[in-house]
């Protein structure tokens, strides 16, 4: 259940604090943010609060990030998630991604010896056996970093004081898998995720992918409070597709609460959504037409959420309230010019309905048995034996027949 939840009564004058931070700092100011939450009868407690933004500063203190917020916290049966969204300063190299793909590619070239050797097999081989005809679908390479569904990095902890852990990028087939999939959270990132159909990696794998489509569809902010650049392209055009990068509004001057709770209008989404190809629209390839709607879904998806649309014209079902609102929450408070969206559930996706895994596909036919691909038992020794000694006693019975037909034939002419 995703709810937009501003905050109402309130004014700046309220509180003995500015809303804004100056001189700006990486390190997000959690408390400020906690009692927002608290107004509205929602969020964290204080204490832990404190505890989340101290581990976010020493997180700053450890990687070289340029922005850090504190995305939210996904609930698991044994431990629960911290997660942390980033971006690294220009010009900082992901040496973790690097080796990754280095290892991938020295597999990939390891393998060519051994496909020479099996060539030479088959051409000393008379029987070869015939090659299938089926080819897999070709995959879907990942998006870039810094762009699409990898535009920020995401690090996750159990516990504020623990070490944080840098969560891998998502590729498509971990989001088309997770689409179809629910399942709890243990806690634990090297966990394996057993499921149907089957998910292409472990716990951590599973969270990205999570975090990824949350944060996709979810993602709001108050009418006319971001602008897009004017060199990004037409809004018209592609869908949409070309808005990639956005800014605060300096002109923005807020508006009435009353207004933010009585119309979903005045709420906009500012974020790309997942595309049904499994890309985002400010990614490169997002353009390509690729007709995976029937195999990245069950049913055709709903019409992407294109950035600047509004919440009344969106599929999902979105819900204003003032006062306190205690459920899993995707919540997004505005006050004057502040706001912001945090998360706090189990990570999946609000069903009315009970969810239903798919069924298993149906079972392949076996080949029917005939002699041509009957296989056969192979022969005793002893039965090898008696067939060779059979064989030469048939060959010596032919021979003699063929001596005494040559005889019988030089009586014949004798006469």
């Amino acid at each position: 259940l995703q709810i937009s939840h501003p905050i109402a009564g309130f004014s700046p004058g309220d509180f003995p604090f500015s809303f804004f931070l100056s001189p700006p700092t990486a390190v997000p100011n959690v408390m400020e943010t906690a009692f927002y939450l608290e107004q509205a009868g929602v969020g964290l407690s204080s204490d832990e609060s404190f505890r989340i933004f101290m581990a976010l500063k020493q997180l700053v203190e450890q990687q070289p990030i340029h922005t850090c917020r504190f995305w939210g916290k996904i609930l698991g049966l044994s431990r629960s998630y911290l997660v942390a969204e980033v971006s690294f300063r220009e010009g900082e190299e992901e040496g973790e991604e690097e080796e990754a793909e280095e290892m991938m590619e020295g597999g990939e070239g390891m393998d060519a010896p051994d496909e020479e050797e099996g060539e030479e097999d088959e051409e000393k081989d008379t029987d070869v056996t015939p090659k299938p005809m089926w080819k897999p679908p070709p995959v879907i390479p990942r998006e870039e970093s810094r762009s699409g569904t990898n535009k920020y990095l995401y690090f996750v902890c159990n516990e504020p004081g623990r070490p944080w852990t840098r969560l891998p990028h998502v590729t498509p087939v971990q989001i088309v898998q997770a689409r179809k999939i629910k399942k709890f959270f243990t806690g634990f990132l090297d966990a394996p995720v057993v499921s149907y159909p089957p998910f292409p990696g472990n716990e951590a794998n599973y969270l990205r992918a999570q975090i990824a489509r949350i944060s996709a569809a979810t993602h709001i902010s108050p009418l006319g409070f971001y602008q897009f650049g004017e060199e990004e392209g037409d809004e018209e055009e592609e869908g949409g597709a070309g808005r990639e990068s956005y800014e605060e509004n300096p002109d923005f001057e807020g508006i009435p609460v009353l207004e933010l709770v009585d119309s979903m209008a005045n709420w906009v989404h500012h974020a790309q959504h997942i595309l049904p190809q499994v890309r985002t629209g400010d990614s490169p390839g997002a353009r390509e037409r690729r007709d995976l709607v029937g195999t990245a879904h069950s049913t055709p998806p709903p019409a992407p959420v294109q950035p600047g649309q509004a919440l009344a014209g969106s599929h999902l079902q979105w819900k204003s309230r003032l006062g306190p609102w205690r459920e899993d929450l995707s919540i997004s408070p505005c006050l004057s010019r502040k706001f912001e969206n945090i998360y706090i559930g189990w990570g999946h996706k609000y069903s009315p309905e009970n969810f239903n895994p798919p069924l298993p596909a149906p079972v392949q036919q076996e080949y029917p048995n005939s002699p041509e691909i009957l296989e056969m038992s192979d022969p005793t020794v002893e039965e090898e034996q008696a067939l060779k000694a059979a064989q030469e006693q048939a060959l010596a019975a032919a021979e003699e027949e063929e001596e005494d037909e040559e005889e019988d034939e030089e009586e014949d002419l004798d006469d």
